[in-house]
């Protein structure tokens, strides 16, 4: 055996295990048994094994179980858990059991040999912790690994994406009102429509953020009932009466969350249809994002042969052949992340749909998709307020030009001469590239005073 390596054994036998590392035999394993693909669990889920660990512990020994040495073993070392400590000792990858049953005891090992070192006993001695009969007492991996995907989901969207939309939807606010009264051509199947201000057009896209966020508040609260006390299959073999109330208080109290424990854990752990209903919630909310950018795009195309009305911020070079070119980069960013999370939304569902008799066995994939969703539309919804929204200008004379020489604005005319006569006009000016007003003076369908009074931008834009 290596100088480099310590030996470990399990209920399979002996394994050569790296000399530091806090993991044991059945992570190894897992390292080498599974060397499929880069990602690995998501940190946020590791996290969260280790809150429920800790919770665990306190409740074991509340009970009886374990003794307060014990459970202050496995509490101290699961918050240097939590606090990012040992990071790097969470090696395992996405493609695994489809329980996480390598990851759940990738935790109890490193818990069991945090332990250990504090002590100065030797790794792997399972002295003062075992990993399964002290860290992983009263649970299983099958409500554990849910459970902390549900922990880790809701910590996520709290703490990064939900702050992070409500800035971004205060900042659209904020430019509505500053352009409340910049009147433009509005378009419906990409071609000209009657007026609406530039506040207005950007105000839907605030309401669609806003929407798109109350669904993700609304459906999370699914997230807060817990399999945990379900253990094996959800009868709760192994653990004792009342744990599932106990330890879903304990977290309630450690993160001031209202988690409370499932009514019916049976259903919960054999499938996973709230973590199905979140993932899809994300998935409208880049569906919502890739309509905004994508209309970015198109009213800031130019900037000479296109639409031009709005100028976003040049922040990078955008051809190595065309000099001075600039293009529209956090719009194709952010619209890139929509398409993936809009792809890692279907894999979600095929997941969701695996949980046959009384396992989903697409667990690390569920959980690993859903928090890099999370991940990354927080960080594109960051980037593209930072770089592109805030500085973010109307181009003025553009946005005049088009209005003034749109014929939609004919539209006014038809409650006073109908809509045959309306169109009439409107026809007859785009034939002879005449304005409306010449038109009507020459079809004398209506007198130039009437004329002018009606087709004034002003009052065709409302006041929503």
């Amino acid at each position: 055996m290596s100088h480099m390596k310590r030996l470990e054994k399990d209920s399979l036998g002996s394994i050569e295990v790296p000399k530091d590392a806090l993991w044991g035999a059945q992570t190894q394993r897992s390292i080498l048994n599974f060397a499929i693909g880069d990602e690995v669990i998501p940190i946020e889920i590791i996290h969260a094994i280790a809150q429920i660990k800790a919770s665990s512990a306190r409740v074991n020994n509340h009970l009886g179980l374990i003794n307060k040495e014990v459970a202050e073993f496995i509490t101290e070392a699961s918050l240097e858990i939590i606090a990012g400590k040992h990071n790097d000792q969470f090696p395992l990858k996405v493609w695994q059991t489809g329980s996480g049953t390598q990851t759940n005891m990738n935790v109890n090992e490193v818990i069991s040999n945090i332990a250990s070192k504090r002590l100065n006993n030797p790794l792997g001695s399972h002295n003062p912790l075992h990993p399964n009969d002290h860290v992983n007492r009263s649970q299983s991996t099958n409500d554990v690994f849910p459970a902390a995907i549900q922990i880790a989901t809701i910590l996520s969207l709290k703490k990064t994406l939900i702050p992070e939309l409500k800035k971004l939807i205060d900042l659209f606010h904020q430019k509505s009102q500053e352009w409340k009264d910049l009147i433009k051509i509005g378009r419906t199947h990409l071609q000209d429509a009657v007026p609406l201000t530039l506040g207005q057009e950007v105000s839907a896209w605030a309401a669609q953020l806003e929407t798109a966020l109350g669904r993700i508040e609304i459906n999370l609260k699914e997230l807060y009932s817990l399999p945990l006390g379900g253990t094996a299959v959800g009868t709760g073999i192994n653990a004792p009466e009342n744990f599932d109330n106990l330890i879903a208080l304990d977290i309630s109290r450690k993160t001031n969350l209202p988690f409370e424990p499932a009514a019916n854990k049976f259903a919960i752990m054999a499938s996973h249809d709230g973590l199905v209903n979140i993932m899809s919630q994300l998935k409208l909310l880049a569906v919502t994002f890739l309509k905004i950018v994508n209309d970015l795009r198109l009213l800031s195309c130019g900037p000479r042969a296109g639409l031009s009305e709005l100028q976003l911020p040049a922040n990078e070079p955008g051809s190595s052949i065309m000099p001075g070119k600039i293009n529209p980069t956090q719009c194709e960013a952010m619209a890139m992340v929509c398409t993936q999370i809009i792809g890692m939304d279907t894999s979600v569902s095929i997941a969701g749909s695996g949980g046959h008799l009384q396992m989903n066995v697409y667990k690390p994939l569920i959980g690993y998709n859903i928090i890099k969703s999370i991940n990354l539309i927080q960080k594109a919804c960051k980037s593209c307020r930072e770089n592109m929204i805030e500085g973010i200008q109307p181009n003025k004379a553009k946005i005049k030009q088009y209005l003034d020489n749109s014929l939609m604005l004919v539209t006014a005319l038809a409650p006073s001469i109908g809509y045959e006569k309306a169109s009439q006009i409107a026809q007859l000016a785009h034939k002879k590239n005449i304005s409306l007003r010449e038109a009507s003076s020459q079809l004398n369908y209506i007198k130039p005073e009437e004329f002018d009074n009606l087709i004034n931008p002003k009052f065709m834009v409302g006041t929503g």
